[in-house]
């Protein structure tokens, strides 16, 4: 892979890691409501286990979904009805210390296996793979991507669960936690939408 070619994907991995989604939206959502320390697992697990889904993408899966009309529907709907439940979740969630809010953060696995139902992540991990891998040198351009996503996840999963846990003190206050508890329902909802229509 070039150094020009390293640099664009580099740079859409930016975009595309550090954008609202269901990951980060999941993130922030955790750093308010545990605080980054009890996160840090959950940032590892989207971190660590995206690079991973977009390394064995790019060696195996990718041809495989794209030449399947099923597997792509199975996939996107699947996802996104999970992401749905998800959305409504948060947003229904009453608030910090609310009983009718998470009761803890995802763990390391729960995180590493949300990756496999998140349909941003699969139009990411396709389509991107697809643009930048090369068939001659498969494994050695499959680690490229994936070390570039890497770096890109784990910085925007940290940055993420920073900025929950920044805004901590500020939505313990009135009906704050509850505007943006729908909010991050919303921006979830929104993006399953997004990808449903393109």
């Amino acid at each position: 892979m070039s150094l020009h070619a390293l640099l664009t994907l580099f740079t859409l991995g930016m975009a595309a890691g550090w954008t609202p989604g269901p990951n980060n939206a999941l993130l922030a959502s955790s750093g308010v409501k545990f605080g980054l320390r009890r996160t840090v697992p959950h940032a590892l697990g989207v971190g660590l286990g995206f690079p991973v889904m977009v390394f064995l993408v790019g060696l195996f899966l990718g041809a495989a979904f794209q030449a399947s009309a099923l597997l792509r529907d199975v996939l996107r709907y699947g996802g996104a009805a999970m992401l749905l439940w998800v959305a409504w979740k948060i947003a229904s969630a009453g608030g910090l210390g609310s009983s009718t809010g998470p009761i803890r953060p995802f763990r390391f696995h729960e995180a590493v296996a949300f990756q496999w139902i998140n349909p941003k992540g699969w139009v990411m991990a396709i389509s991107l793979t697809a643009q930048f891998m090369n068939p001659a040198h498969i494994w050695l351009t499959a680690l490229m991507v994936a070390g570039v996503f890497l770096v890109v996840g784990l910085s925007s999963a940290f940055g993420w669960a920073a900025l929950g846990t920044g805004l901590r003190r500020f939505l313990a206050k009135g009906h704050r936690m509850r505007i943006f508890d729908i909010t991050m329902g919303a921006v979830i909802a929104l993006g399953v939408v997004v990808l449903l229509r393109g």
